[in-house]
Order: structure tokens, then sequence, then C-alpha cells
């Protein structure tokens, strides 16, 4: 019997189709210890979810569940779970089960034989993903690796268990648009892997289709690394050179009587279109990064909880940061 005041954060959105059988399979992993509670957070879900949700937490009070006003996004969710955690740790996994609660036991024995303030779920093998997906994620996790001033870890997402010391230092962080399986890296402390077989989904669909994996791969760099910014200047300064030497190419062509400098229309075009095209990305980029800023400065509460079960100090309505 596991001693350790656990605490399960399940974000989930538009989950009917497999929330019963997440909360089953957790429920029978949780027998296992002796002190829980299992923390749903309800991202806004329009269909069936809120109220499967309520049922099952009406007949199991080790069920919290904090049911957002309007759908927030994934990270927020991730993040009012560890700001309610009760536990001494928490381990948190996605609704899909594609992530297998199973693990449960084995990463509380990493924790505390290894003294790991964080267990990362690493991930041998993804099933039921398409060829894109995966190079695109293999891609993108080892792009952001080689930007990143600090070391993440290669094919990880947020299931992980975190101690209540990373839960503490989590909490001071201020920021609205996080990326938190790199803050949590950011964090230091003592951090082990566990390495799994990544499932197909139990049931539905991805929550993640490619427009908002852009997105969220764009919050990641833009989040974690300045070195887009210093891409962008030394691309800029290396077109500048070609500029220059491009005329001075054309003026020695000039000098010497050279015909064809009269010539070529299609080389000014190309140089237009080139340099016009580096001027745009070094303004998207720029523009990023401004538009990161001005979420910050609004200072607008990343999420509102319009209920809370099971969670007799709360307040709905109330706002959080």
């Amino acid at each position: 019997m596991i001693s350790l005041h656990t605490t399960i954060i399940i974000p989930c959105f538009n989950e009917e189709k497999v929330i019963a059988e997440t909360y089953r399979r957790v429920k029978a992993v949780m027998k296992e210890f002796k002190k829980y509670e299992i923390l749903f957070i309800d991202d806004g879900s329009r269909d069936q979810t809120p109220t499967i949700l309520r049922n099952i937490a009406r007949a199991d009070k080790s069920v919290r569940v904090l049911m957002f006003s309007r759908n927030f996004g994934h990270q927020p969710a991730v993040t009012a779970g560890i700001r309610h955690a009760a536990g001494d740790v928490a381990i948190i996994i996605d609704a899909d089960l594609q992530d297998p609660p199973e693990l449960f036991p084995e990463m509380i024995r990493i924790h505390q034989q290894e003294g790991a303030n964080v267990v990362y779920g690493h991930r041998t093998k993804r099933k039921g993903e398409s060829f894109f997906k995966k190079i695109t994620a293999k891609l993108f996790y080892r792009s952001l690796n080689s930007l990143s001033e600090v070391p993440l870890p290669l094919d990880t997402g947020d299931f992980r268990l975190i101690d209540r010391k990373v839960m503490d230092a989590f909490c001071q962080f201020g920021e609205k648009n996080k990326y938190i399986r790199g803050i949590i890296s950011w964090l230091g402390f003592s951090q082990a892997p566990i390495h799994y077989v990544r499932e197909e989904r139990f049931a539905g669909e991805t929550k993640y289709p490619f427009r908002k994996m852009v997105r969220f791969a764009t919050t990641g760099l833009l989040y974690f690394t300045k070195k887009p910014l210093k891409l962008a200047m030394h691309l800029g300064m290396f077109c500048v050179f070609v500029g220059l030497a491009m005329a001075a190419w054309v003026l020695w062509l000039h000098l010497s009587g050279d015909a064809s400098v009269a010539r070529g229309w299609p080389s000014q075009l190309i140089t237009i279109i080139f340099f016009g095209g580096v001027q745009l990305l070094t303004i998207g980029v720029l523009g990023g990064y401004i538009g990161s800023i001005f979420d910050e400065v609004k200072n607008r509460p990343e999420y509102i909880i319009g209920d809370a079960i099971n969670f007799p100090e709360h307040k709905p309505g109330k706002k959080h940061r």
C-alpha cells in the first residue's frame, strides 16, 4: 500500500466517449494508494463530459472537479490542476488513455527510491499516429532542444510526476502562455525518466489537430528561447552582405564597360523578392515576441473557474491567475 498522498491531475475537453473508462482505470490503480484524490479539470467541454464528471464526483468523494467557464486550453487546465493539488506529489495524465495509469505505482517507486523530484514519461514508441505526426513531433522536439538555453528531454509530453517542491516552485510563475514541460525542465531539481509505449486513443478524436499543433509549437519556441531573434539578426546581416557584394559586382561591370549590366530584370526581381521575404520573416519573428508581451501586460487571468465540485472552500466564478 502506497502511503504517499497523491493527486492525479486529468485535464479533459470533449471526452464523453472515454472519460468513464479513464475514471475506471485510474480508480482501479488507486486501490494501491492509501490517500489520494483524482482531480479532473474540464476545459469548457461542449459535449456530455461535464455531466459525466458531475455524476462521478457525486458518487465518489475522492474525485474533485474544476470546470472552466469556457475553453481556455490544455496548458491552463494543467496549471489549474497543479495549483489546486492537495497531494505531496501530483501525476499529470491526459484523459485519452494514451498514457497508461498503470504506471503510477512505478513512478512513485522511482520518486521515492531514486529521490527524483520529477519522473517524466519517455515515449519509446507512439502507436496509432500518422507518419507525418511522428516525424514533425521528432523534428519539433529536437529543434526546440537545440534552440533552448535549457536542455529539454526528448520525446516527452506532460505525463509526469512532480513533487511538492516542484509544485510550489511552479506556482510562483505568473506567465499566461506557459509551456509547462519546458518550465519543469527549467526549474531543475532531480529528474528521472520512465520509459513506456504510448498507446492509441481509447476513443474519440485527437484534441490536437494540425492547427493547434502549430500553435503549441510556436508557443514553445517563442516562450523558451530568444534564439529566433538572433537568427533573424544574423540572416539580416547575411542579406546585407550579399546586397553589398552584388552592388560592388554591378558597379565593377559598369566601370569595365560590360554591356550586360543593362540587362538583368529577372535577377533584380529575385533580389527584391528575396530581401522582401527576409524582412517579412524578421518582422514576423518580432511580432511573435511582441504578441507574447502583449498577452502578458494585459494581465488577464489565465483561466476562470465556473464551478468546482467537492471543493467546499471554492466560490464559483472566482478568478485565478
